[in-house]
C-alpha cells in the first residue's frame, strides 16, 4: 500500500476536508472532532461523489415516555451527504444512515508531523 499526501495540517482545519486521487481510488479525508477520516468518494448507490456533500449533525426524534413525537432536534454525532441522490453516512463509520448493511470503503490516515497522508 502506498502513503499519498493530503495536505498540510494547517491547510486541513477542523470541520474541513479534502478530495484526493490516490492512484486509481479518490477519496475524501474528513477533519473532524479531532481526528481524521477516510472514505472513497464512490456513493454505494450510483457511484456519485458521496464525499463531496453537506456535513450535518444526525436529526434525532423526540420521544415522550409515552411514546408520543415531540419534535427533532440534533446530535452531536456527523454526518455527510451524497450530492447526487441524499444518500446519508455516518462521518465515524462511513455506514449508510439509510441501509446499515451498506459502507463506504473505509482507508486509513496518517499524520507525519506537519503532513497528513491517506493510505491506499
Amino acid at each position: 500500500m502506498a502513503e499519498w499526501f493530503v495536505a498540510k495540517a494547517e491547510d486541513l482545519p477542523e470541520g474541513d476536508r479534502r478530495i484526493v486521487v490516490a492512484g486509481k481510488n479518490e477519496i475524501g479525508v474528513f477533519h473532524q472532532g479531532g481526528a481524521y477520516y477516510a472514505y472513497s468518494n464512490y456513493c454505494v448507490h450510483s457511484g456519485g461523489p458521496a464525499c463531496e456533500g453537506l456535513l450535518i449533525n444526525q436529526v434525532v426524534d423526540i420521544i415522550a415516555a409515552d411514546r408520543t413525537y415531540q419534535g427533532q432536534t440534533f446530535s452531536d454525532a456527523m454526518h455527510f451527504v451524497c450530492p447526487w441522490h441524499g444518500y446519508e453516512y455516518d462521518l465515524t463509520t462511513g455506514q449508510c444512515i439509510g441501509d446499515s448493511r451498506l459502507k463506504l470503503k473505509r482507508f486509513a490516515v496518517v499524520r507525519r508531523g506537519d503532513d497528513i497522508y491517506v493510505v491506499a
